[in-house]
């Protein structure tokens, strides 16, 4: 009897049974011109460049607030404000936020590192990609410029919330933080997104937005001590580009070299190991033979 039940497991991941309650979608064309043409691709754009401005408005609000509250020269208590944890969780808050609202539209991405993740993984266009990592990194310096507009003495005093490497750490750990963080992230996001698992919990809209904004307040409470955290090539430059003092721009390709290079291996993982997309191509190219 077990062994019955094991044949038939092996048929349905072959794909024969019928009775599979998901389907993989299609690998979308490395490049879609199509899609210029469609206003759904535009709305698309817009509502990552309006949800990336709100992440880092939100975000660099609070890490300036944080400082403000803690800073010595005011004689302040250093264990008042939000702390670390708040500041953790103001960024997994959001992205959550965020993601819940966006998903249906855009697929919530906010990030370049996981758009150029999704794209290795042929989840969307290289035009498709291109235009949300522009729209990101530009929402991203609207979201901060905002900050500067509202609360400039602020904002110059404490750093603009931009990233930067803090002392006793050395480049190589940086960027190991990064990568190594980034991948939680896109992992995730993958995992999340996964056919098979929107097939099975369907039942529960908020649970692919929920893990990832964990992911992000998990990662943060691990590396804000040693890079900021940035795994997200979008929020390192937006917050860079606003407050333009040689320090943010030191080791700043730590935030775009990590970021991608987690997403990448975070791609491969999920697709060519979990869920064995190349030994499948095969089998389906024998079986064509």
């Amino acid at each position: 009897m077990a062994k019955e039940v094991e044949v038939e497991m092996e048929v349905a991941e072959r794909g024969s049974f019928s009775g599979k309650d998901y389907h993989d979608p299609p690998p979308a064309p490395l490049i879609d011109t199509e899609e210029l043409t469609k206003w759904s691709l535009y709305r698309a754009v817009i509502a990552e460049f309006i949800a990336t401005l709100l992440f880092l408005y939100i975000t660099i609000l609070t890490v300036i607030g944080y400082k403000s509250q803690t800073d010595p020269a005011k004689k302040a208590d250093p264990c008042g404000g939000v702390g670390i944890l708040g500041i953790a969780w103001a960024f997994g808050g959001m992205i959550f936020v965020l993601v819940y609202c966006t998903a249906g539209i855009s697929g919530g991405h906010i990030n370049p590192a996981v758009t150029f993740g999704l794209f290795l993984a042929r989840k969307v266009s290289l035009i498709r990609a291109l235009l949300y990592m522009v729209a990101q990194c530009a929402g991203a310096i609207c979201g901060v410029g905002l900050v500067k507009a509202f609360q400039k003495a602020y904002y110059v005093r404490y750093g603009g919330g931009a990233n930067e490497m803090s002392a006793g750490y050395s480049k190589g750990t940086g960027l190991a933080a990064e990568i190594i963080g980034t991948f939680v992230l896109v992992y995730t996001v993958f995992s999340a997104t996964d056919p098979k698992r929107s097939a099975r919990d369907s039942h529960v809209p908020v649970l692919a937005p929920l893990p990832i904004g964990f992911a992000v307040f998990m990662v943060h409470l691990a590396t804000i001590p040693i890079t900021g955290t940035g795994i997200n090539p979008a929020r390192s430059f937006g917050a860079a580009v606003i407050y333009n003092h040689g320090k943010a721009w030191h080791d700043h390709w730590i935030f775009w070299v990590g970021p991608f290079v987690g997403a990448a291996i975070a791609a491969f993982y999920h697709q060519y190991i979990l869920r064995a997309a190349a030994i499948k191509a095969l089998a389906s190219f024998r079986s064509n033979a």
